[in-house]
């Protein structure tokens, strides 16, 4: 078969096929790259400007050397106190037994 003036034959369509895939496949790969280069250095910052996690938060250590026997007894005199049983000073000289004052 003889190609016609101007117009490629099989062979010249399917090497431009090829060169125009090539090119793209090229092309495609470097945006690629840039991409991921940019995405990459997006993340990095944004890692950088997150703030340092907070320490977690302690439980409550009781201070003055309660023990925790002391705090239960003080907790059972408060609701007694609420409950009515125990007056004021009755609690207050309660308390003071219990801490050692």
């Amino acid at each position: 078969m003889v190609a016609r003036a101007g117009r490629p034959g099989l062979l010249g369509t399917a090497a431009r096929t090829a060169v125009v895939a090539g090119t793209a496949t090229a092309v495609s790969g470097r945006v690629r790259a840039r991409q991921d280069a940019r995405y990459a250095e997006n993340d990095q910052a944004a890692y950088q400007q997150q703030p340092a996690p907070a320490p977690a938060p302690q439980a409550a250590q009781p201070t003055g050397g309660v023990s925790d026997e002391a705090l239960a007894k003080l907790e059972r005199l408060a609701q007694l106190q609420q409950q009515g049983v125990l007056t004021e000073e009755e609690f207050a000289a309660q308390k003071a037994q219990i801490l050692g004052q």
